[in-house]
């Protein structure tokens, strides 16, 4: 099998003629080209934060046992934490601090169920944006911080699994 030595990489690495470097978006995993749109996905991240509170509550509200709600005030708890830590990083990375949302509009789910449903994605599709600011830092502190929020993430992507299991099972996914 012919290789080629891939110019993106310092290490090396040879890559089979069949995979070529432009199917990669190596742009993504390299910085400092990757450190702006990580700044931008910060402060989506940040931005959401009142409507996310807003959803909770109603989560948390309609909850049908008391097993849930506090799963999901935990999880709430939890992405509180996180939004302290990505106005912290942001705030090192750029010396601003970005302002709380105001006059925020929350839609709210049809059911229990399907705000379930939207919660559960909503912790998978964080994960993969989440997964693009981790590549455009260099700082140990704030890498070990991006770390937590995604292994957050993921449990809370579990719990809201269970907790679907658990109360919605009879309507369809």
């Amino acid at each position: 099998m012919k290789h080629y030595m891939c110019p993106f990489t310092r290490c090396g690495m040879n890559f089979p003629n069949n995979v070529s470097q432009m199917d990669l978006n190596l742009d993504e995993y390299t910085y400092p080209d990757n450190f702006n749109s990580a700044l931008k996905l910060i402060e989506e991240a940040i931005s959401g934060e009142r409507e996310d509170e807003l959803f909770y509550d109603y989560l948390i509200k309609n909850a049908p046992e008391n097993e849930s709600k506090k799963i999901i005030s935990g999880i709430r708890d939890n992405e509180k934490k996180h939004n302290k830590m990505f106005r912290f990083i942001y705030y090192e990375l750029t010396g601003n601090m970005i302002p709380s949302p105001e006059n925020v509009e929350f839609n709210t789910p049809d059911s229990f169920c399907s705000g379930i449903k939207r919660a559960l994605n909503g912790e998978l599709n964080a994960v993969v944006k989440y997964r693009k600011i981790l590549f455009a830092l260099n700082n140990r502190k704030h890498i070990n911080m991006l770390i937590e929020i995604i292994t957050d993430e993921l449990r809370h992507a579990s719990l809201y699994n269970f907790i679907y299991t658990s109360n919605c099972s009879k309507e369809q996914f």
